[in-house]
């Protein structure tokens, strides 16, 4: 089994997942090649088990030309059975020839099919994203297959190293500072409960933005950033919930994450947390840019009696019988070594 991946990303949930997946694939015998931008800061945790090519992908059409070259001598070369491309803009660089299977895997939904012209199939992680683009038009292959985490227990952070008492409330958000994020949201909800302290994890255009806000809610004393953090699992530990205030998330692999990390979720009903979880069974569901009903939803997880850790118990299974490694990455090899 040998598998090309060509992935365009940056930092994130979905590279996050992407290295997990490739190390997931490796530990079952698929022998795999990325493609990538240079100084990727995650590419040390696929080079053990995965060649990486480095390259500056130009959109200009004779680059686009010479690279697609490259890319199709290689998978020649390796005697590829599967190329995955990762997003969109990834998909222009798919060889249009050759004796394989062409997939782009999709976690959001794409606007024009124009970039998946040489693609058999399309692997979309939600239902809803699937849905999409069967509407929009395509008619080859279509599979749902969503993300895992690792379920892995790890220790806690110190709360001293964000400075937080660890007597304190605190609530985690985490994820690229974007409107779309909706972290303005996540700190009026928090600046409505005393004493609450809101760790926010990433980084983005908005941070500024953010800082103001925290000064004009009161908030900012209790408001501490943590920056990009590769692998989010001990700072999950050490909150005492999670919350995702987006307004856009088509799946939401940190519901995954907070899962595994046992900790209750607070979410939006943006599309894939609402997927995912069963409002007052998995977590607690509120409407998209209501801070006053996402503050409510935060304190019944801190007052009421029991209802944590029915959250935890309730995500702990559905991650499990769902979500698992050995789930997904068997759904992956059954689908692209079929």
């Amino acid at each position: 089994m040998r598998l090309i991946h060509i992935h365009l990303g940056i930092k994130g949930g979905a590279e996050r997942f992407f290295v997990a997946l490739v190390n997931a694939l490796a530990s079952r015998g698929v022998e795999q090649q990325a493609f990538v931008f240079p100084d990727r800061i995650w590419k040390n945790d696929i080079a053990p088990v995965c060649t990486v090519h480095e390259r500056q992908f130009s959109r200009s059409h004779i680059s686009r030309h010479f690279t697609n070259r490259w890319i199709s001598g290689i998978a020649r070369d390796f005697k590829a059975d599967a190329v995955i491309s990762w997003m969109p803009q990834a998909s222009r660089w798919i060889p249009a020839k050759g004796n394989l299977l062409r997939a782009a895997r999709l976690g959001d939904y794409p606007e024009k099919l124009d970039y998946f012209e040489n693609c058999d199939l399309l692997i979309c992680n939600t239902p809803d994203i699937a849905r999409h683009c069967a509407e929009i038009g395509w008619k080859r292959d279509l599979k749902v297959i969503s993300n895992f985490t690792e379920t892995n227990p790890v220790l806690a952070i110190d709360r001293k190293v964000l400075d937080t008492p660890d007597d304190a409330f605190v609530v985690l958000g985490m994820g690229r500072f974007v409107e779309r994020k909706g972290f303005d949201t996540l700190i009026r909800a928090v600046s409505r409960l005393d004493g609450a302290y809101l760790w926010l994890l990433g980084e983005g255009e908005e941070e500024e933005n953010l800082r103001r806000l925290a000064v004009e809610t009161g908030l900012a004393p209790r408001l501490r950033f943590g920056g990009w953090v590769a692998d989010p699992a001990a700072h999950l530990a050490a909150a005492d919930v999670f919350c995702i205030p987006s307004s856009h998330e088509p799946l939401g692999n940190v519901v995954l994450e907070a899962w595994a990390a046992q900790r209750p979720i607070v979410s939006t009903t943006s599309e894939g947390p609402s997927w995912l979880i069963e409002d007052g069974i998995q977590g607690l569901l509120a409407p998209i840019g209501d801070h006053e009903r996402i503050a409510r939803a935060l304190a019944r997880v801190r007052g009421e009696q029991g209802l944590a850790g029915s959250l935890i118990e309730a995500g702990s299974e559905k991650l499990m019988a769902e979500f698992s490694k050995d789930v997904i990455a068997e759904r992956y090899i059954e689908t692209l070594f079929r």
